[in-house]
């Protein structure tokens, strides 16, 4: 009987976790002719002692009364009383599949221990799974060891309909495979040969091979095989049981490796001693040939002059290669000194060549490039080889390649600075600015930062780009008083505050002032507990400056306030540049004036420019030459962001940073589309909860997302009745189509929802927590005119 053909009769039926499943054999007089391990874990009897007794010695005869009855999908399923060889009894689910042959030959009898009715109900709908669902491959074979009936999984293993490989043997279907474990025969002939004779069964045994569904690839099956025989001991036949354990096989192989790798790398302080482990440990159980190649400016302790680029000199350091492959030539060995290294030479086209090109890595059939790269430099590249025949590096090894090589170029790079003295500070300068700024909807984005201190490669400067609700975004410049890591650290601290603030939602006021509380404070504190040994406190942060924008790409409007920093400038979509009269505001910390913001409209398309003094101030120019010169530069429309930076820098710091650090960021604005936007204005009613749901169910089908009408409309209702109950005026309702789907209801009053745990006795309460469970996120943020609820959803994944 085919895997397809035991579907569609729904004779045989088992759990999906056949482990736990007691099956026995019988013939057509109800005696027991076969027993399996499991059947003795759920039962009690060993094979000899069951084996020729007939099925009601553990089975009573009919169904149990006392339970409800099966679905009347399941046919042929029942719950029955089954007798432990200790004597308790225990319910069972049981499910039966005639034996192939002429109907005579008997039957499989499949029991699962039955807990309690609803487990057994959500169990009972998996019990054909065995047959048809499970991801356990079964086979039965028999007595000339030919294969006579499989399971779905075992014939989508194979690849072809059970009916063109009935008859084989095991070693025809898997003629190349072998087992990996150890203390039974070698082949599987061998092993069944030894069931059929001893009647002793094997559990878990490690079989490698590859199926003929994918002749490419290794695979590794946990195997179990026991014996199936009648009353009077006659051998009927060989049960399989196997289970593909290849990714699990391949995740212990990769994390022994890398446990390998974290023993090996970077012990040392030393570019080539880490670069030679890498090869010792990548061969030959992940490749056959492991080559590493560097700039020769880092074996100098220095960064590469063409870093990242096809035209970087590189020079053979490392190379190892398995013991198969020992007759060709070297990949290379360690040289005694610098002046002994190689020049390497890759043509165009090579995987080496386009890793160098692209900064990536590069996977071409047997061959893996992955780039050394540290920070924003690449070291060198790693090159990995499979040998001939072997399989393709698959995504999980890509993965664990680009792991290994992470490693190494983080200890190659630590001793290159260890050199120079600079682990440290450069170690948390990748801390304290932004090395990714996510996408969104409101602004293109391109920055650069330049400290003035290239030594410890720290500065004071700041920047930041961070998403807000209702698919905002927030803008933010700083600068503080001094230079290396005393200014950094308190940089940092800084940036952190502000990042929290935001995602408060407050407005570019409201967080300037509570940035402004907590560095008098902080100041206050440490004037009362630290100073210099002469006396004199050394404050690097009173005085510090800050800029604080807001974006909104839906109304195109421009939110901004300043403590003691230069205004943004903004050049419009036609490239005429200015720089509005902003409040300036007290510098941080020092107290006095309040904050003032600015709302301008930015058309699509506009440029706004935030930095710092350092970029346009120099002791040898006047500032206001320097914002001519960096308004003429930002005024070329056709120039993308990433050049706009280069030029600003080139003509304003021709020669670097030398007095003050630098920092600019550059956004040109964008607005969302009107088709992904819709806003309705409900009067506050008690209908308006209902007229909100059939809105957003018709937008959301307008969009093609459906799949999110259940949880929009419990959001959205749940929302606007908080709304109607609780505030005054009409409330504004609207629906976002961005990254995520975004709900906000908004209303006049000024005290938000708070989520909480109702009593048992509550008739309310509930509403915000269901809320708070259906979607991605959410929040309230403050306007002049009262409060929005924000909600986000992701959407549904596509196949």
């Amino acid at each position: 009987m085919t895997a397809s053909n035991a579907e569609q009769s729904a004779d045989f039926r088992g759990p999906l976790d056949v482990t736990r499943a007691a099956t026995a054999v019988v013939d057509a007089q109800d005696t027991v002719i076969g027993w399996s391990p499991a059947a003795q874990r759920l039962l009690g009897y060993r094979p000899r002692e069951i084996v020729g007794r007939p099925v009601s010695t553990f089975l009573s005869p009919g169904p149990t009364p006392a339970v409800p009855p099966l679905h009347p999908r399941s046919q042929g399923n029942e719950i029955r009383v089954a007798r432990h060889r200790d004597g308790h009894e225990l319910i069972v689910a049981t499910a039966v599949c005639p034996l192939p042959g002429d109907g005579e030959a008997g039957r499989v009898l499949v029991a699962t221990e039955l807990k309690d009715l609803r487990q057994w109900e959500s169990r009972l709908a998996l019990l054909h799974g065995l047959t048809t669902q499970s991801p356990v491959g079964l086979a039965i074979y028999d007595t000339d060891l030919r294969l006579t009936w499989c399971n779905t999984a075992y014939e989508r293993e194979i690849g072809r309909p059970f009916a063109e490989f009935r008859g084989l043997r095991a070693d025809e279907l898997y003629s190349d495979g072998v087992f990996v474990s150890k203390g039974h025969p070698p082949t599987l002939d061998a092993v069944m040969h030894h069931v059929l004779k001893t009647g002793e069964p094997f559990l878990d045994l490690h079989f490698k091979g590859r199926p003929p569904s994918d002749p490419t690839t290794d695979h590794l099956w946990s195997c179990a095989y026991y014996r199936l025989q009648d009353p009077d001991g006659h051998v009927f036949g060989v049960c399989e049981d196997a289970f593909d354990i290849t990714d699990r096989y391949k995740a212990q192989q990769r994390l022994a490796l890398l446990v390998e790798a974290g023993r090996g790398i970077g012990t040392a302080l030393d570019v080539l001693v880490t670069a030679e482990k890498i090869t010792e440990v990548a061969v030959p159980e992940f490749a056959a040939t492991v080559t590493v190649d560097l700039a020769r400016a880092v074996l100098e302790g220095e960064v590469p002059a063409t870093s990242g680029s096809a035209a970087m000199s590189l020079v053979r350091v490392a190379g190892c290669c398995s013991a198969q492959d020992a007759g060709r030539e070297n990949p290379g060995q360690r040289p005694r000194s610098p002046a002994d290294h190689v020049p390497v030479e890759y043509p165009s086209g090579s995987p080496q060549h386009r890793s160098l090109s692209s900064g990536g890595l590069v996977l071409d059939e047997t061959t893996l490039v992955v780039p050394l790269r540290a920070g924003n430099n690449t070291l060198g590249l790693v090159t990995f080889v499979r040998g001939t025949g072997s399989a393709t590096f698959d995504s999980g090894e890509v993965a664990l390649a680009d792991e290994l090589v992470a490693r190494t170029a983080v200890s190659i790079d630590n001793a290159r600075r260890f050199t120079r003295e600079r682990t440290a500070s450069l170690a948390l300068q990748r801390q304290l600015l932004p090395q990714h700024v996510p996408e969104q909807s409101a602004v293109d984005v391109a920055y650069r930062y330049l400290p003035t201190d290239d030594v410890t490669g720290v500065g004071g400067d700041w920047f930041d780009v961070i998403p807000l609700s209702g698919t905002r975004v927030g803008l933010v410049v700083g600068d503080v008083v001094g230079h290396g890591l005393q200014a950094a650290a308190t940089m940092g601290r800084l940036r952190t505050t502000v990042r929290a603030f935001a995602q408060m939602d407050m407005d570019p006021v409201e967080l300037l002032s509570r940035l402004d509380d907590l560095v008098a404070q902080s100041a206050e504190e440490q004037r009362s507990e630290l100073g210099t040994p002469d006396g004199v406190y050394a404050d690097v942060t009173t005085g510090a400056t800050c800029l604080y924008a807001v974006y909104d790409p839906v109304s195109r409007r421009c939110v901004m306030a300043r403590a003691g920093h230069l205004p943004p400038a903004v050049v419009a979509p036609d490239g005429r540049p200015s720089f509005p009269e902003l409040p300036a505001g007290p510098p941080l910390g020092l107290g006095g004036l309040p904050f003032e913001s600015m709302e301008i409209e930015l058309p699509v398309g506009s440029l706004l420019a935030l930095f710092t003094d350092g970029l346009v101030e120099a002791r040898d120019r006047d500032i206001d030459h320097g914002l001519d010169t960096l308004g003429r530069v930002l005024g070329d429309r056709d120039a993308s962001l990433e050049d706009l930076c280069d030029r600003a820098v080139s003509e304003l710091l021709p020669g670097g940073p030398t007095a003050d650090d630098t920092a600019l960021l550059l956004v040109r604005t964008r607005e969302l589309d009107t088709a992904r936007v819709t806003e309705w204005e409900l009067p506050a009613e008690p209908v308006a909860a209902g007229r909100a749901r059939e809105l957003a169910t018709g937008q959301l089908r307008q969009w093609g997302l459906e799949e999110l009408s259940f949880a929009t409309e419990l959001v959205v209702s749940e929302l606007v009745t908080n709304a109607v109950r609780y505030a005054e005026g009409p409330i504004q309702v609207r629906l976002i189509r961005d990254r995520t789907l975004l709900c906000e209801v908004a209303d006049r009053g000024h005290t938000s929802p708070h989520l909480r745990h109702s009593g048992e006795d509550d008739e309310g309460g509930r509403g915000l927590f269901i809320v708070a469970q259906l979607v991605q996120r959410w929040g309230t943020r403050y306007t002049r005119s009262g409060k929005t609820i924000w909600t986000e959803q992701a959407f549904p994944k596509t196949g």
